[in-house]
C-alpha cells in the first residue's frame, strides 16, 4: 500500500505491507512528511507507478514526486497558476494529467507533467459571471476534476461555487452548467464497472448520474446532513457508496465549530448513518476526505484526528499507527495506490 495525504499541514507519504491476510492489517508503516511550508490543496497519484504523484499548493503552484514522496520538485512554473486547487491523473493513460486553479482554469499535460498547456478558458462560459467562492467572493476555483475511466474524452470540472462543467472531447470544448446538476460540487467519483455513472458530493447536496452527466438525480432519503464533502464508491461493488457530510460549511471545515458524519448507501436503499465505527464523527471532528483502496470493501479516510482504514466499507475502522502532531488541521486530499 502507498498513499499520499494532504493533511495536518503537509503532504504525508505512507507505505505499508499487508501483515495478516486474515485480518487485513497493515504493518511496517513508514511515513514521510514534506512541503509543510506550503498550504496544501490537493493530491493525485499515478495508479500504475505509485512513486509518482502530484501535489497542488495554494501559494506555490504544482509539485511532483518521482520517489514516493521523499522529494518534491516544482513543475509547470511557466504555465500553471500559483493557486492549484484540483488534480486528476488519467486512469487510462497516466501521462495525461489535469490540474485546476484559482481563478478557475484547467491545464493539461500529456507527458507526465513535463510540459503544460491551458485548455480553452472556463471564464468564457456564460455562467462564469455568477461564480463566486463565499470566503473570497471576488473569485472562484476548479475544486474537482473527474475523468471517466470508460471514456478518456469525458471530463467533469466542478467550479466552487457556481457550476458543474462537462467536456466530451478532453477539455477542448466545455458544456456550461450541465442541466439539473449541482452548483457547489466538492468531489466526484466514477467506477470502471459502472460506465456512465457519476457520484457527486456537493455543498448543495448529493447527486448521481447514470448517463455520463446528461441528467442527474438526488437520492437523499436518510441523508440527514446536506453539506456533502467527500464521496467514494466500493472498488468491489459500484452499487455501494460512502459520503461525509455536515450541516453547513462552517461546521464542516472549522476546527472550532466542527462536526462531521459518515453515511453509506447500497443500491437504491436509503442512506444509513454510521456512528461509533472507529472513525471519529460527530461534534468536534472536521469532515473526512475519503479514498477507495484496491480491494473490495477497502477505504481510507483522513481528518483532523488521523488516518483511518476500513476493509468492510465502513462497518469498522482502524487508525493507522503513524506520527500525527497534536495540532488539528482540516485535511484537503487523499490518494491511495497499491
Amino acid at each position: 500500500m502507498h498513499l499520499y495525504a494532504a493533511a495536518n499541514g503537509a503532504v504525508l507519504s505512507v507505505t505499508g505491507t499487508l501483515d495478516n491476510p486474515q485480518t487485513n492489517s497493515l504493518d511496517d508503516l513508514q511515513t514521510t512528511r514534506r512541503l509543510d511550508e506550503h498550504r496544501i490543496e490537493c493530491i493525485a497519484a499515478d495508479p500504475r507507478e505509485p512513486h509518482r504523484a502530484f501535489c497542488g499548493t495554494f501559494d506555490a503552484g504544482l509539485f511532483r514526486t518521482r520517489d514516493g514522496g521523499d522529494t518534491w520538485h516544482s513543475v509547470g512554473e511557466d504555465t500553471v497558476l500559483e493557486s492549484v486547487t484540483s488534480l486528476a491523473i488519467s486512469p487510462t493513460d497516466p501521462d495525461v494529467v489535469y490540474t485546476g486553479s484559482e481563478p478557475s482554469a484547467v491545464f493539461r499535460s500529456v507527458d507526465g507533467g513535463e510540459t503544460w498547456t491551458e485548455l480553452p478558458p472556463l471564464s468564457d462560459l456564460e455562467s462564469s459571471s455568477m461564480w463566486a467562492f463565499p470566503p473570497r467572493p471576488h473569485t472562484h476555483h476548479a475544486r474537482w476534476i473527474e475523468m471517466d475511466p470508460t471514456d478518456p474524452d469525458r471530463l467533469f470540472v466542478a467550479i466552487e461555487a457556481g457550476a458543474l462543467v462537462r467536456s466530451l472531447d478532453g477539455g477542448e470544448t466545455w458544456q456550461d452548467r450541465v442541466p439539473s446538476s449541482k452548483r457547489d460540487v466538492h468531489s466526484m467519483t466514477t467506477h470502471p464497472d459502472k460506465p456512465g455513472h457519476v457520484w457527486v458530493a456537493a455543498g448543495d447536496g448529493y447527486a448521481e448520474s447514470n448517463d455520463g452527466g446528461k441528467t442527474w438525480t438526488t437520492p437523499t432519503e436518510g441523508l440527514g446532513h446536506g453539506y456533502c464533502w467527500s464521496v467514494v464508491v466500493d472498488s468491489g461493488d459500484p452499487d455501494s457508496a460512502l459520503v461525509t457530510a455536515a450541516s453547513s460549511a462552517m461546521r464542516a471545515h472549522s476546527v472550532e465549530t466542527a462536526e462531521t458524519f459518515l453515511y453509506r448507501r447500497h443500491d437504491d436503499e436509503p442512506w444509513e448513518r454510521l456512528d461509533e465505527t472507529g472513525l471519529p464523527t460527530g461534534t468536534g471532528v472536521t469532515r473526512a476526505v475519503l479514498a477507495a483502496g484496491q480491494a473490495a470493501g477497502e477505504c481510507y479516510a483522513v481528518n483532523d484526528r488521523g488516518l483511518y482504514r476500513t476493509t468492510d466499507f465502513g462497518d469498522s475502522w482502524s487508525r493507522l499507527d503513524i506520527p500525527w502532531p497534536g495540532e488539528r488541521q482540516t485535511a484537503s486530499g487523499l490518494a491511495v495506490v497499491e
